[in-house]
């Protein structure tokens, strides 16, 4: 990187820190701290999770070989009745968003009405590890939002070792408003503490994070603004809706746009309008500066940062809503790429869940009860039913294969039927809602596919395993995924900008970096 730097000294150059616009910040770089040992997934566990694990497996173990039947009926019990309460909160969730439009409405009259003079100094945090293919177009995406050029504050993050993409950078002619920011080796790597560094330089009284392969909509910096003069000075973050722009590719791509239809188009809207806790997708969030900073910014040790600050943002009494402004990005659309960037969504979520349930009597003071049980089944939940779904179906295939006498022994009435509702009624809400979404966004030719969604599922599991594997050897491992597999001259004949019928829904971070 030194050499780059001798190479193209104008490539690193520093953007002057007042250039003439209103709300530009001091000369001086913003220190900012790590979050405190309790709040951050530095730690896999503390001392009494480790202890409560311990005797939990201990005394699992202990009742099994003593009371095995019994004992089995218990956990068996409590499963059924845990997927059965967190189907119907997400059923709940589901058609609260689909017989209403709980996103901020904004209008054109509402965009136009801007002054240009007014507009704020908005800063964008593009955090790159090895995306030398797609970089160009990521300028050009950023070039092409309507925000005026002497407002705009663009950082470009870049591992110092990252030659490759510094390369592609320096032949490329950078508007003036974007800076290269080299970020230096550190106890941790990735996408989280990029994006911490860039955020200690940042002009802006507004923050937005894209990713490599992102193509905003053109009017999104506006409507984001519009959302938090709307929404109110409690409204810390506004998170717009990804899409994407090649879910015709294969199965595996029709199964995940699919997917992101209902997370995207039913979940998060829903939870907005429940005024619940919303785990952030990985990009175009869009923040108020000095509310990020003053909750720590990004925990540079979750792989999944984006959804642990969306739940720390609630914690502190912040809010985030919901704009019908989309991003369009790849679809992951190779099996094992797909279940690298799964597997770390996943640990993610187990980071999210453990750090925030470090202390539940305060986590429950601080969220409400509303807001406490839509995290345990938002984030524990879903983890919970990657787990569950393989298991009760190995079950019920068991059983009509076999009929072993043993099985029955297990399923007393009310618990077989409470267990026959959730697995029969909530497995078809969960494909039902997959179908309301696609056809919500008219994505008539997904319908299908949502059909068909517990085979994607079943991939989850595997996803799961793999994550919990990585979260006991390798916690803060960052995989990469490969971006650019989709042809990329099909983009704006299959998605044009700005038509959500276009496209489909994207992921909960799909920027993936490599690090450790």
């Amino acid at each position: 990187m030194k050499a780059l730097h001798r190479r193209w000294p104008s490539l690193f150059r520093r953007v002057p820190r007042d250039n003439g616009a209103q709300g530009s910040a001091p000369a001086a770089y913003v220190v900012l701290k790590d979050l405190p040992p309790q709040q951050s997934a530095e730690r896999v566990l503390v001392r009494w999770q480790r202890w409560f694990g311990f005797l939990l497996v201990l005394g699992l173990s202990a009742s099994l070989v003593l009371y095995t039947q019994t004992t089995l009926l218990c956990l068996l019990a409590a499963s059924v009745s845990i997927y059965a309460l967190c189907s119907l909160y997400k059923l709940a969730v589901t058609l609260r968003a689909f017989w209403s439009s709980p996103e901020v409405p904004i209008s054109g009259e509402d965009i136009a009405a801007l002054d240009r003079v007014s507009l704020p100094v908005y800063t964008i945090l593009l955090p790159l590890y090895r995306e030398a293919s797609v970089v160009h177009q990521l300028v050009e995406s950023v070039t092409a939002l309507n925000y005026p050029r002497d407002k705009l504050d663009v950082k470009i993050l870049l591992e110092a070792d990252d030659r490759e993409t510094a390369q592609a950078l320096a032949g490329l002619k950078l508007p003036p408003s974007f800076e290269v920011v080299e970020v230096p080796e550190g106890k941790s790597r990735g996408k989280a503490r990029a994006c911490n560094y860039g955020l200690s330089r940042a002009r802006g009284k507004f923050c937005a994070l894209y990713d490599a392969e992102d193509r905003p909509d053109p009017d999104q910096l506006k409507k984001s603004l519009i959302a938090f003069a709307k929404g109110g000075e409690r409204v810390a973050c506004v998170q717009a809706k990804l899409s994407y722009y090649n879910p015709s590719q294969n199965v595996l791509t029709r199964w995940f746009t699919t997917e992101y239809s209902a997370w995207f188009g039913l979940v998060l809207p829903g939870l907005h309008a429940w005024g619940a806790p919303i785990p952030l997708g990985g990009t175009s969030n869009h923040f108020r500066v000095d509310v990020l900073r003053e909750v720590g910014s990004w925990d540079a040790f979750n792989v999944t940062e984006d959804a642990d600050l969306g739940i720390r943002l609630y914690r502190r009494g912040w809010r985030t809503v919901i704009i019908d402004s989309v991003t369009y990005e790849e679809a992951n659309s190779n099996l094992f790429s797909w279940i690298r960037q799964r597997s770390r969504w996943i640990k993610g979520y187990i980071q999210t869940w453990l750090v925030h349930m470090r202390n539940p009597l305060r986590l429950l003071r601080e969220m409400g009860l509303h807001g406490f049980l839509s995290f345990q089944v938002m984030v524990g939940g879903t983890i919970f039913s990657y787990l569950a779904n393989p298991i009760f179906w190995a079950m019920t295939a068991v059983w009509y294969i076999s009929r072993p006498e043993a099985l029955p022994a297990l399923f007393p009435l009310p618990v077989f039927y409470i267990g026959t509702v959730a697995f029969v009624a909530g497995n078809l809400f969960f494909v039902y809602s997959h179908v309301l979404g696609c056809l919500r966004h008219r994505q008539y030719g997904l319908v299908k596919y949502a059909w068909t969604m517990p085979l994607y599922w079943l991939l989850m599991s595997v996803a799961l395993w793999k994550a919990i594997f990585q979260l006991v050897r390798r916690p803060h491992y960052w995989e990469k995924t490969e971006h650019g597999l989709h042809e990329l001259t099909q983009v704006h004949a299959r998605a044009p900008r700005g038509s959500y019928a276009a496209g489909s829904y994207g992921s909960d971070g799909v920027e993936t970096r490599h690090g450790c």
